[in-house]
């Protein structure tokens, strides 16, 4: 039965099921229905009619190759050969995307606490990865954009001067992340995995860009449940930016797990909250900053 249905079954609920098409032998080493799922997966018709996001194909990636689902007893063997389509899809489907025109400033977080846990409903995937994810969508799909790492913007540090050492104060907030349209998703967290991590000061893109002169339509923030570290708030960071550069910037926080943060002025119609996160939000962050709503 599960073979009959692969066969017209559209390439978004392939992806939903290659676990349970592996537990009931259907996908198997070398089988028809291996062939038949690596050349869907790497149809770049098939991905761009299913509006397939990368992010969509990661969490895919993720899950089949754990080898178990996140609920149930369900379990399976990964075929080799269709985790390497799932992982070349992953770069294909940045092909599917419609740029929005905009020149956006991505902010990534790079606290400890972004590696420690799992993003609800995309297993495998940290906040780390997810970030740096859509950063990478960003990067290959939009002719004007700058990334951005950051912490917050002081440090204690033990320096030894003389015979003594002593306690100073370091500023290490932010730090521009060098990510090429070539880089694999690999490569981008071990950049951004080597850098220093501190607290978490989401005022911070919009005070660096403001000191910076950085004029963009839109600054994104990425962060996981730690959402304010300095002294000013980040809607007030966002005002002094306006006023400086003499334009209604967009903003828009992920706050990939929910601790029931509120960065946005709930009166100021643009600053979005997105609270968790799925392979949904994109195309609504998307469309937010071309203000279609």
């Amino acid at each position: 039965v599960w073979g009959v249905l692969l066969e017209r079954m559209p390439i978004t609920a392939t992806l939903r099921n290659l676990g349970k098409l592996s537990a009931v032998g259907t996908l198997s080493p070398l089988s028809r229905a291996s062939s038949t799922v690596i050349a869907r997966l790497l149809n770049m018709d098939n991905l761009r009619k299913g509006r397939v996001h990368p992010l969509s194909i990661l969490v895919a990636l993720n899950t089949y190759k754990q080898g178990h689902g996140v609920r149930g007893k369900l379990t399976w063997d990964p075929v080799s050969a269709v985790l390497d389509a799932l992982d070349e899809a992953f770069y294909l489907a940045f092909g599917t995307i419609e740029p929005t025109g905009k020149s956006r400033l991505i902010a990534l977080d790079v606290s400890d606490s972004m590696t420690w846990n799992a993003i609800a409903g995309m297993p495998g995937v940290t906040p780390r990865v997810g970030s740096a994810a859509m950063a990478m969508t960003t990067v290959r799909t939009e002719a004007n954009y700058h990334v951005v790492a950051f912490s917050h913007g002081v440090d204690r540090e033990l320096r030894r001067t003389g015979a003594y050492p002593h306690w100073s104060e370091v500023h290490k907030g932010i730090y521009t992340v060098p990510i090429s349209k070539r880089q694999r998703l690999d490569d981008v967290c071990h950049t951004v995995a080597g850098l220093w991590a501190g607290g978490t000061d989401c005022a911070l893109p919009m005070l660096w860009a403001a000191e910076n002169k950085i004029d963009v339509d839109a600054i994104e923030i990425y962060t996981d449940s730690e959402t304010k570290h300095g002294s000013i708030h980040p809607h007030q960071a966002l005002e002094r930016y306006r006023q400086k550069m003499g334009r209604d910037c967009k903003v828009v926080v992920v706050g990939v797990e929910s601790n029931g943060f509120s960065i946005a002025d709930p009166d100021d119609a643009g600053m979005l909250d997105v609270v968790g996160f799925d392979t949904a939000a994109p195309v609504l962050m998307s469309s937010f900053i071309k203000g279609d709503f």
